[in-house]
């Protein structure tokens, strides 16, 4: 998919505002010139727009004025202010994407006042290097011209699921939430081979591969995990010893129950963004 001649916005250069950009660049999809970065940390920016040559402001309505995609990637605590400064500028001509939590595309569409196309999606950090899962919904107005675009935005930093707007919650307690999920996984790994002898050094190195080989086995095999686990088990053996004991420790229930904890916030913030 082409993004033609459009200029793309990205409000806040944070680390998804910024990975996306890079993304789209080596991937040769846009041209830096076509990108516009803004941020009110003007250091920052400025490192950012020599590091990839798009370009930079400090105003954001500079940049909507500019765009005709424009990716609103700022905090849900401040998008309410962010999308309030920009609304008159905002018309049907343009596309809006939205990269806060637990605001939905109605909300959005609410506070732009107008019939604005909108795209939600939930990205996950891993997009900084090129690995992101990033789930996407569709607004009330947008069309399959505008899904088309956000996917070839974000399949250049990553995968892009296309989910009902009513699952975007469920999106952000699994995918969104779950790299923290993980780091704590391979820290507690690591942390574990420290106790039973292993350097620091050696111990995280050799945790952080395993689970990088072991998602990599599952993708290219698709095989179920379950099939995977019974590969590593043998009879007696000290892998069904470990396992045992993550059972007995509920592993499995916690992460279900992270999950599903996850997923009751974002939707208590949306509710609350809705309402307020």
């Amino acid at each position: 998919m082409t993004l033609n001649n459009s200029i793309l916005g990205i409000i806040g250069s944070g680390n998804i505002g910024a990975a996306i950009a890079k993304g789209l660049i080596n991937a040769d999809i846009m041209h830096p010139t076509r990108i516009w970065l803004a941020d009110v940390r003007t250091k920052h920016l400025q490192g950012l727009g020599d590091k990839l040559g798009v370009n930079i402001t400090a105003d954001n309505r500079e940049v909507a004025q500019k765009s005709d995609i424009l990716i609103v990637a700022v905090k849900p605590q401040i998008i309410h202010r962010v999308l309030q400064e920009i609304s008159d500028i905002i018309d049907d001509g343009k596309l809006v994407i939205s990269v806060a939590a637990g605001v939905s595309s109605q909300d959005l569409e609410r506070i732009l006042g107008k019939d604005v196309r909108v795209i939600r999606t939930m990205p996950n950090t891993p997009l900084l290097v090129q690995h992101g899962c990033t789930a996407l919904a569709i607004g009330g107005h947008a069309e399959e011209e505008d899904l088309a675009r956000a996917r070839a935005i974000f399949d250049s930093v990553g995968k892009t699921y296309l989910v009902d707007e009513s699952l975007m919650d469920a999106v952000t307690g699994l995918s969104g939430s779950g790299p923290s999920y993980v780091f704590l996984i391979i820290d507690a790994l690591a942390d574990a081979g420290v106790k039973v002898g292993l350097p620091r050094y050696l111990s995280l190195e050799m945790a952080a591969e395993t689970v990088l080989g072991s998602v990599k086995l599952l993708i290219e095999t698709r095989q179920h995990p379950g099939v995977l686990k019974d590969m590593v088990t043998s009879p007696g053996g000290t892998a069904i010893t470990g396992l045992h004991t993550l059972e007995d420790g509920g592993l499995r229930t916690t992460i279900i129950n992270a999950v599903e904890a996850a997923t009751n916030r974002s939707e208590v913030l949306g509710k609350k963004f809705s309402s307020t």
